[in-house]
């Protein structure tokens, strides 16, 4: 379904977009591309004085998995937010140690407080960070729209997935522009 409204509380939740994550080989779109966008977003809902939500990931979650984890530890820099966030200091810092942002962190707490009912997602990994926290947000009760140009994917297939049987199944989906026509 294509994204229709916003509510007057809506938070950007912009994921992984990070140093380490976005310096990885991504598909169907740039990282660039996606970082761009999430910054018009964030501008665009801190102008209306609205919460953005900036999560990066420095961990990975317990568990036996078939796929291999990277040998070796991650550079110094690698959690750090990409600069062209221009994190501000109203803005929430989520840091996770697994796929999705509200397990194990006070993600839910700070939105709550705030009034939050409504969400707009976007980053990288389309189908892991993205998705799990999608799937977590529409679970606690949030409005979900997800803004498909201001993400990307390791795999375009997995990418592709998510935003033609996952998502539609979460919430709405919109474009950067979409979106921010719908802020007014």
């Amino acid at each position: 379904m294509p994204a229709t409204t916003l509510d007057a509380t809506t938070a950007l939740v912009l994921i992984d977009l990070q140093k380490g994550i976005a310096g990885l080989p991504v598909a169907p779109l740039p990282s660039a591309e996606v970082i761009e966008q999430g910054t018009r977003l964030a501008a665009a809902f801190r102008a209306r004085g609205l919460p953005v939500v900036l999560v990066n990931v420095t961990g990975d979650a317990p568990g036996r998995t078939q796929a291999p984890r990277p040998a070796g530890s991650p550079p110094a820099d690698w959690a750090e937010l990409v600069p062209e966030l221009d994190r501000q200091p109203g803005d929430i810092l989520v840091t996770k140690q697994q796929w999705g942002a509200f397990h194990g962190t006070d993600l839910d707490l700070e939105l709550r407080r705030r009034g939050v009912t409504q969400i707009v997602l976007a980053g990288i990994a389309t189908s892991i960070g993205v998705e799990s926290t999608a799937r977590a947000a529409h679970e606690h009760g949030y409005h979900v729209t997800l803004a498909t140009d201001a993400m990307t994917d390791l795999d375009a297939d997995a990418h592709r997935n998510s935003l033609e049987k996952i998502f539609p199944r979460l919430g709405e989906t919109g474009t950067t522009a979409e979106i921010l026509g719908l802020l007014g």
